[in-house]
């Protein structure tokens, strides 16, 4: 089953609102090098390159809604506040490791007196789960027990409840780092029990809208897919792109402003590989999903989400690199044989 794409040529923030809610988005955007028209030479703007656009995702995110942000060390620690005052909830932290070969002409040690840096991250956040209380908005892990304290029934009877010795209150009501979101067929038993055994007064236990309790399956569409794969850890090996897969230029004269590659050189100044943008749509997608490319370029993880039968909506305002990442989608070319930018 392969996906569709949908390539809009012009700056996103034109069609946000016309895309289906995201169920995964793929960021690779500003970096704070200066790399494209537009992108800061600096990381210290980055948070306001950005601001726009976090706003769109949250704004148009569901809850179970994931996001992958590519960036440099700094620039994505520049924007993780304002990620985390939009409300997304930091996983981890993905290192691209390029390997010894990248250090080549990249660096003097001497001159800029410390490491060469060989990597770059791709880090994974979700939505931050709330609930609305009487008290005002909490956590799932805060919710969960909270609600189980107002059945009046004492903590171990959770563990009644879920059919285990000790995993529901160790798990599903602690409120430290161990807490686990309890999957569906716990979270039906937990939601059962205490609106039978809990106090009548206090009824519905654990409901969303405050009529009626959630079901599994409500339960179940809070959490973002994963499908997990062994022997994957957060740190992907790969060296830069220069191979079949790299994109290169043809060498003919552009636009004044717009990047022109030469014959040989690469047309894109950061291309991603195609076996990370499989990794991620693959790990934390379903088929059928809509996967957000919002910052296109060769659209690399578009054509993994139609490949994978998801359905990809990207962004390349850049008229060059939407008539690459078009055709790329539609498959009509190989890597070295691209079109001019005139």
């Amino acid at each position: 089953m392969r996906g569709h794409s949908t390539l809009y040529r012009g700056p996103v923030q034109a069609v946000y609102g016309d895309w289906p809610s995201p169920d995964l988005i793929v960021s690779d955007g500003a970096y704070g090098v200066g790399g494209f028209p537009g992108d800061p030479r600096t990381p210290e703007r980055l948070e306001r390159w950005y601001a726009e656009h976090i706003v769109a995702w949250s704004n148009r995110a569901h809850p179970a809604t994931t996001l992958w942000f590519w960036n440099t060390e700094i620039g994505w620690a520049t924007v993780h506040p304002l990620l985390a005052r939009e409300g997304w909830e930091y996983v981890q932290t993905i290192l691209w490791d390029k390997g010894i070969g990248h250090i080549a002409g990249n660096v003097n040690g001497e001159t800029i007196r410390r490491l060469p840096t060989v990597t770059e991250v791709c880090v994974f956040y979700r939505r931050r789960l709330m609930f609305t209380t009487r008290d005002g908005p909490v956590s799932a892990c805060h919710w969960l027990r909270s609600e189980w304290r107002r059945t009046g029934l004492p903590l171990y009877r959770a563990n009644e409840a879920c059919g285990v010795k000790n995993a529901a209150t160790r798990k599903y009501l602690t409120q430290d780092w161990l807490w686990y979101f309890p999957p569906a067929e716990m979270m039906d038993r937990l939601v059962a029990y205490a609106n039978v055994q809990g106090d009548p007064d206090g009824r519905p236990y654990y409901s969303m809208d405050g009529k009626r309790p959630v079901t599994a399956a409500e339960w179940a569409r809070l959490r973002h897919p994963w499908h997990h794969e062994h022997a994957l850890t957060n740190v992907w090996a790969h060296p830069p792109l220069n191979g079949a897969e790299r994109y290169r230029g043809n060498g003919r004269r552009v636009a004044p402003r717009v990047h022109n590659p030469g014959k040989n050189a690469r047309a894109h100044l950061n291309q991603k590989p195609l076996e990370f943008m499989r990794r991620i749509v693959k790990l934390a997608s379903n088929e059928g999903d809509t996967v957000w490319e919002p910052f296109g370029g060769l659209c690399t993880a578009s054509v993994a989400a139609v490949e994978a039968g998801r359905n990809a909506f990207a962004a390349e305002p850049d008229p060059y690199f939407s008539s690459l990442a078009e055709r790329r989608l539609a498959g009509r070319f190989v890597c070295d044989e691209l079109p001019s930018r005139m």
